[in-house]
């Protein structure tokens, strides 16, 4: 496992989507727009249980997560891992507090969420320019 370089793990934690791509059963690479958190170690993310993206994940656990600074687009991390754990979201807690960082209110839709636990094999980061 790679070290997230603490100066651009705020990317993470913060309300800066990220681009999360992922292998599809014909071996095409398909790119998601979502939500992301870092708890020191992983890379964690969210989805509806049983969704297209947790059916491709259970069979290629193979994943890259690339988030960029607003503010400076030179600031950046791109990762590649696996999914080394699914877990159920209990509650929604995971998904509600997920929405109130990034759109300010508790998520809107229910129903079972299922947490991907991305285990980072390569980061490349990038400090930015100036």
């Amino acid at each position: 496992m790679q070290a997230i370089p603490e100066e651009l793990a705020y990317l993470l934690r913060t309300n800066v989507l990220a681009h999360v791509s992922l292998t599809e059963a014909d071996g095409s690479l398909v790119t998601h727009v979502m939500w992301v958190d870092y708890d020191g170690e992983h890379i964690l993310t969210i989805s509806p249980t049983g969704s297209s993206k947790s059916r491709a994940v259970r069979l290629r656990p193979n994943i890259a997560v690339s988030v960029v600074d607003p503010e400076n687009p030179w600031r950046r991390l791109a990762i590649s891992g696996r999914v080394t754990e699914i877990r159920d979201d209990e509650g929604l807690a995971f998904i509600n507090r997920l929405s109130e960082r990034y759109v300010g209110a508790p998520y809107p839709r229910p129903g079972p969420r299922e947490i991907f636990v991305i285990t980072p094999d390569r980061v490349r980061s990038f400090m930015g320019r100036g």
